[in-house]
C-alpha cells in the first residue's frame, strides 16, 4: 500500500464486528485521520467474523481460548485481505503469528470493571443465593472468592446480548468492562464503578492494540503517529506477567500497571476458578523494569500455588 492512505487506496482496517469492536476500529481511522488531515474515505473498516463471535452457546475454554476472537483476524492480515488488525488487548494472546507484530498501542481507557443491574448498586447488597451472569473465568472466580454464597451463570455475547439477558431475567447482575460502555457512550448503565482494589481487571483491559505485518514499513510510520507509550509500558509488564504464567482464557488471571512518575507500579493475580484460593503480589520499579517484574511477580505466584492450583475444570 501507499505511505499516505488516500480515498482511491484506503487503507483496510480488519476487526470482529460487534458495536464495541467497530467503535474501536473507528476511533483508530479517525485518530489516524487527525495526524495526517486525511478524510474518512482515506479508511476503510473490514469485518471479519472470529470463530468466537460464530460459538456463543458454549464457554471459551471449550472451544479454544483467546485466540477465537482473533485468528481469522490475523489470517487476513497475513494474506493481505487488509492492512492492520484492531484488537481489545483482554483478547490477545501473548505470541503473534510469525510474520505479525502488535507494537502500537492507544491511550487506555478505564481498565476497570462496571457492576450492572437493574436491582442492586452492588455486589455485597445482593441476597445469597443470586445470580451473576458472566463469561469470563476471572469474573466468576472473584466473585466467588468474594461471595462463595452466589450462583454464577455462563453468560456470553457482545454488551448488547449480555444487556438484553439481563433485562430477560438470565441473571440479577454482570461485569462489563467501563472501556467498553465509555467508548459506546453507554456508561451510564453500570451501577457502580468496581475499583481495583475490589476487583483487579484482566490484563490489557481498556486498552486497544493495532497488528500490522511486520515487514510492512510504510504502515508501520503511520501507526507511529498515534501509538501511546505510557499505555504501551504499562501493558508490557502485563503481558510479561500473563505470559510468564503462560495465561489463557482457562486461566483465572489479572493484572493491572500504572506508571506513577518514573516508576512502575504493578499488581498481579491468580485464582482458582472456584474462587477458594486467591494469591496475588505486587511491586513498584523503574518503568524500563516493568517486564522482568511482571516475571519476577509471575514467578512468585508459581511458587506458591498449592498442588493442583490450575487444574480444576467445571
Amino acid at each position: 500500500m501507499p505511505s499516505t492512505p488516500s480515498p482511491d487506496s484506503p487503507l483496510r482496517i480488519g476487526t470482529r464486528g460487534s458495536p464495541l469492536a467497530l467503535a474501536q476500529a473507528e476511533e483508530t481511522a479517525r485518530r489516524l485521520g487527525e495526524a495526517f488531515s486525511l478524510p474518512a474515505e482515506a479508511f476503510e473498516i473490514v469485518v471479519i467474523r472470529t470463530t468466537g463471535d460464530r460459538i456463543i452457546d458454549r464457554p471459551l475454554k471449550d472451544i479454544g481460548g483467546k485466540g477465537l476472537f482473533t485468528r481469522e483476524i490475523e489470517e487476513a492480515l497475513l494474506g493481505g485481505e487488509i492492512d492492520i488488525a484492531v484488537h481489545s488487548m483482554k483478547d490477545m494472546p501473548t505470541l503473534q503469528p510469525e510474520g505479525l507484530v502488535l507494537d502500537t498501542y492507544l491511550p487506555r481507557e478505564d481498565p476497570c470493571d462496571g457492576f450492572v443491574s437493574d436491582q442492586y448498586a452492588g455486589l455485597a447488597e445482593m441476597p445469597q443465593g443470586s445470580v451473576v451472569g458472566t463469561s469470563s473465568l476471572r469474573r466468576k472466580a472473584q466473585v466467588l472468592n468474594r461471595r462463595p454464597d452466589l450462583t454464577v451463570v455462563e453468560f456470553r455475547g457482545n454488551v448488547q446480548t449480555r444487556l438484553r439477558k439481563l433485562a430477560d431475567g438470565v441473571a440479577t447482575c454482570t461485569f462489563l468492562a467501563m472501556a467498553g460502555l465509555n467508548r459506546l457512550e453507554m456508561s451510564h448503565i453500570a451501577r457502580a464503578r468496581v475499583r481495583a482494589e475490589e476487583m483487579l481487571p484482566a490484563v490489557g483491559q481498556g486498552a486497544i492494540g493495532i497488528e500490522r505485518r511486520i515487514n510492512d514499513g510504510a504502515t508501520a510510520e503511520l501507526l507511529a503517529a498515534i501509538h501511546d507509550t505510557p499505555t504501551s509500558h504499562a501493558l508490557s509488564a502485563e503481558r510479561a506477567f500473563l505470559a510468564e504464567l503462560d495465561g489463557s482464557c482457562e486461566t483465572p488471571i489479572a493484572g493491572l500497571a500504572l506508571l506513577d512518575g518514573d516508576e512502575l507500579w504493578l499488581r498481579g493475580e491468580v485464582l482458582r476458578p472456584d474462587g477458594s484460593e486467591r494469591l496475588d503480589a505486587e511491586g513498584r520499579v523503574p518503568i524500563a523494569d516493568g517486564p522482568e517484574l511482571g516475571r519476577r511477580l509471575a514467578r512468585e505466584l508459581l511458587s506458591a500455588t498449592s498442588p493442583g492450583f490450575f487444574d480444576w475444570r467445571d
